[in-house]
């Protein structure tokens, strides 16, 4: 049992000491290293479903891919290559040392005469002073020894280079000191044991309870906080695997002011924070500094980065337009970014809830102006049209409206009109998923630049207890000669293509066509019903502008183009999710920093083994190790060189030494 314990204990050594299996451990984390360094880390799980789907979200999370240094495989493939390097400088040390004391003085006559770079020259009563000489000159430390009468003197330079060898070794054992420090074992193994849990709740920071919380004394750490101006923060929030932890800090940072700068396109230029560092215990100011990009603060072993910005909680105020009501007028609605509003509206109660604000949209106005582009270069957006003709098209704001069952729906809405098709027009985004792109709808504006024409013109046109009248006032303008019967006829025709419109737009129109009407006589129908809907939209539109004492429309292009436009956007509603549209009327905005924060021990040691890893490759690729003997005697002189290298420069080296040594030898 001794023995075979014996021999699987030499077994390990050998193993744990093999450079090929060392190479094999450094071979997986250059590749893990690899893929951390092209999938972002850290990242909310939800980032990722979107991104890969969800077989290979899964696949990727039972890797550990989103958190590559930190996994276990990872972690103890470090640990396990520290301790194969160590053990095998433990076990080439000895020898190596001994090689570079040594001047292999003992070397035969015979051994040199085999050597590839050899040369005797005939001599008499060379002296060996004169070849001393020469070998200090040219940076040679030798040794002599005399074996009767016979003189060897052994030399070497370059000796150094086996120094490439321990420090290469010793910086793969530093660096990888440097992870296992920063990858915070010790949460690890509190992990494991459920002293700490990850939270997945979504919950104020200070309701996350002590299990799911860090000291201010934990080893490493890396997390990101958002402070709005005029605030401050004492914890920093980190992503972990499909949650988070919060992180204390030993004190607090205030955000004096947040400044940034745009190019002309709207995209940032630069931006800074004017932060303070304030003494938890005294609440008092310790420091004033200013953070920019790639210029971070270190204070207390905390490195503190300018990392991003965002909306700080601006104010909002809103026209909120009941999109199926029959009244033409707004209500007020307030709220901030990162706030809730309530919004009740058909006896439903909705919850709106306020995700971001944008003070600048950089959008494509190239060729196809059909589609929206979203190609915003502000607060995360970093897309560019392949057609540039961007233009900064002003603020929006972004917003779900959750329904009572929980259901919601995203919403982008801009500020301010857009000039598409050379017509203006309101638009609001709408997606049911974040991996979807926006799909816009388009509320025309009247001459007047408002959004009031086309909503009391929407008001009218769902209202059926007008649609009657609406259908008069049509047949009166379109037949004012015809019989009492023909245009009675017409009338309910007019009334009953309203009605079907008003209960679910084109869509219903073109359902009632397919139900009632033979195939052969459905394109004539089809257009029949829609001339008979546009006459009778501008009826209504007459109707509207005289109730609320404006001009009478006119005959003419732009008229005929806001009719069309309002019934594609009356029809569209009814796909828009909501019963309400909210246009931007004021805001009052509130900026935000966002720092990233790092306490990493490990990085100096990291710093250093990469110091110590370049100057022990230089060694073992610049410095060459040439050793050189001299056999002296009575009647000759045997010159033997060898290299741990054998390149066209030694030959030369040899040939000019060669030389030299015969001209010495003649000279004597």
């Amino acid at each position: 049992m001794n023995k075979q314990s014996a021999t699987f204990s030499r077994s390990v050594y050998e193993l744990l000491s093999s450079m090929r299996f060392a190479i094999s451990l450094l071979t997986i984390l250059a590749i893990a290293s690899i893929i951390g360094t092209v999938l972002k880390q850290n990242e909310p799980y939800a980032n990722y479903i979107i991104e890969f789907g969800q077989y290979w979200f899964t696949a990727f999370k039972w890797l550990g891919l989103y958190d590559v240094y930190r996994t276990h495989w990872f972690v103890t493939i470090l640990a396990i290559l520290v301790l194969s390097t160590s053990t095998c400088i433990y076990r080439n040390l000895p020898m190596m040392i001994r090689e570079m004391r040594s001047y292999r003085e003992n070397a035969t006559e015979q051994s040199l005469r085999h050597f590839q770079h050899v040369a005797e020259f005939p001599a008499n009563n060379i002296s060996a002073d004169q070849l001393t000489t020469y070998l200090d000159n040219q940076g040679y430390h030798y040794k002599q020894k005399q074996d009767g009468d016979h003189l060897l003197i052994a030399a070497k330079r370059g000796s150094a280079n086996r120094l490439g060898y321990i420090f290469t070794h010793s910086a793969i054992v530093l660096i990888c000191i440097g992870g296992l420090i920063d990858s915070n074992i010790p949460l690890k193994i509190e992990q494991t044991f459920g002293w700490k849990k990850i939270e997945t709740r979504d919950l104020a920071e200070s309701q996350v309870p002590a299990i799911s919380r860090l000291s201010a004394n934990n080893l490493s750490f890396r997390g990101n906080v958002t402070i709005p101006e005029g605030s401050s923060a004492d914890v920093v929030f980190l992503n972990i695997a499909d949650g988070y932890m919060v992180q204390e800090l030993p004190f607090k940072i205030g955000l004096n002011k947040f400044h940034i700068e745009h190019y002309t396109t709207g995209q940032p230029k630069m931006f800074a924070s004017d932060i303070t560092i304030i003494d938890k215990k005294t609440n008092r100011p310790i420091l004033t500094h200013t953070v920019t990009v790639n210029h971070p603060l270190i204070y207390d072993g905390i490195a503190i980065f300018q990392a991003s910005f965002g909306d700080g909680g601006t104010h909002l105020n809103l026209n909120g337009w009941n999109l199926f009501d029959h009244s033409g007028e707004s209500f007020p609605v307030t709220g901030s970014i990162h706030d809730t509003s309530k919004l009740a509206t058909d006896d439903t109660q909705y919850t709106i809830e306020f995700s971001d604000f944008r003070p600048f949209n950089i959008e494509n106005f190239g060729d196809d102006q059909k589609t929206m582009h979203d190609t915003r270069a502000v607060f995360g957006g970093n897309a560019v049209a392949d057609k540039k003709n961007l233009h900064n098209v002003g603020p929006s704001f972004q917003y779900k409206l959750r329904s009572a069952d929980g259901q919601a729906k995203e919403y982008s809405n801009y500020m301010l009109p857009m000039l598409l098709d050379k017509r203006w027009y309101l638009l609001s985004g709408m997606r049911d998923a974040p991996n979807q792109p926006f799909q816009y709808i388009r509320f025309p504006l009247d001459p007047e630049r408002t959004l009031s024409g086309f909503m009391r013109l929407r008001g009218a046109m769902l209202n059926k207890s007008l649609h009657p009248e609406i259908a008069q006032h049509f047949v009166a303008s379109a037949i004012p000669d015809a019989p009492a019967d023909v245009r009675s006829k017409l009338v309910d025709s007019a009334t009953k293509v309203l009605d079907i419109f008003s209960q679910g737009g084109y869509k219903a129109l073109s359902e009632f066509i397919e139900a009632k009407v033979p195939v052969a006589e459905r394109d004539n129908a089809a257009q029949t019903y829609l001339k008979i809907l546009e006459l009778s939209t501008y009826q209504a539109y007459v109707i509207t502008q005289a109730q609320a004492h404006q001009p009478a429309p006119k005959m003419n292009d732009e008229t005929g183009w806001f009719i069309r436009d309002s019934l594609n956007s009356i029809s569209d509603i009814f796909f828009y999710g909501a019963p309400v549209y909210l246009q931007l009327a004021t805001y009052d905005e509130v900026q935000a920093t966002g720092l990233q924060l790092t306490r990493s021990p490990g990085k100096n040691i990291v710093f250093g083994g990469s110091g110590l890893l370049v100057l022990g490759v230089f060694s073992m690729f610049y410095i060459r190790e040439r050793r050189l003997w001299l056999l002296i005697k009575h009647n000759s002189v045997l010159f033997a060189m060898s290299s741990n290298r054998k390149t066209l420069d030694f030959n030369n080296e040899f040939a000019r030494h060669q030389q030299d040594i015969a001209d010495i030898v003649k000279g004597t």
